[in-house]
């Protein structure tokens, strides 16, 4: 079946919904129904065919295309997220709650207001939950959310001197791991290796399988080779430029493209 993909925020998760005979396009802002009531949607890059097999949850449609009206109240409705969380934080110091607030969002017909916030540990906050309640008049959900989904929330620059890629395309988090560090060689300083959220940088994600391939035909550290200059022992590495640093066994030193190796020593 043909499916649009929906987003609800600047390089959030995308969603799928049934379009039904909606003529919808890339940047097309629709009204749909989710799990937390009725939200404006943007839908993003073409339909998709997807086998309904595959899929977990039912395909819910799309309501209406936004109309002028639901733009308006969408705009209205960000405009009171500031004063919200700032209200938010204020009641969480008056009960001593360790939490710290990110964001509030309401939903299109403000019939629910999602705060998100980030704790290390579980927070009791039924009393917030009430004193937001009767401040706002309506449904209150707080939303504890992970490290890597509170930098999101906040920005920033990453250590690369951009923007922080989940700010800007990264929609969901794949899993990182040390062993992806390693295929690029980088020093694993955990100061130099992670971002702001305290976790693995989500570049070395990414970037993995470039260097995964590029590093496919390399021989290790330490590993033999045989050159036409004679054997000699690998001492580093330079994976995107290609080229080895190498001991000889007359005790010299070299440097060399990986494509000057002879074949038989690349074998490992």
């Amino acid at each position: 079946m043909l499916v649009a993909q929906i987003q609800f925020r600047q390089a959030g998760k995308r969603y799928y919904f049934n379009p039904l005979s909606f003529n919808v396009a890339d940047g097309t802002k629709v009204v749909v129904e989710t799990i937390r009531g009725v939200e404006l949607g943007k839908v993003v890059g073409k339909l998709v065919e997807v086998d309904e097999l595959s899929l977990q949850n039912e395909i819910k449609p799309i309501l209406r295309i936004a109309t002028e009206n639901d733009i308006s109240e969408h705009e209205y409705n960000k405009s009171l997220e500031h004063e919200v969380l700032q209200k938010t934080k204020e009641l969480a110091r008056r009960n001593s709650l360790d939490m710290k607030l990110l964001a509030a969002e309401y939903t299109l017909d403000r019939d629910r207001l999602v705060v998100y916030f980030e704790s290390e540990g579980r927070v009791d906050f039924r009393q917030l939950v009430k004193d937001l309640s009767e401040s706002y008049r309506t449904r209150i959900e707080l939303r504890q959310v992970g490290s890597r989904d509170g930098a999101k929330f906040i920005g920033g620059i990453g250590p690369c001197g951009l923007i922080t890629c989940c700010t800007t395309f990264i929609g969901e988090f794949d899993n990182v791991s040390i062993k992806m560090a390693k295929n690029q060689n980088l020093s694993l300083n955990p100061q130099k290796i992670s971002g702001n959220c305290g976790k693995l940088l989500c570049c070395i994600k990414f970037e993995n399988s470039v260097y995964e391939e590029l590093r496919e035909n390399m021989p290790d550290v330490g590993q033999k080779v045989k050159t036409k200059d004679g054997h000699a022992t690998v001492i580093s590495i330079n994976i995107l430029r290609q080229t080895l640093k190498l001991a000889y066994e007359d005790g010299s030193f070299g440097q060399i493209p990986l494509k000057e190796l002879l074949e038989d020593a690349r074998s490992k």
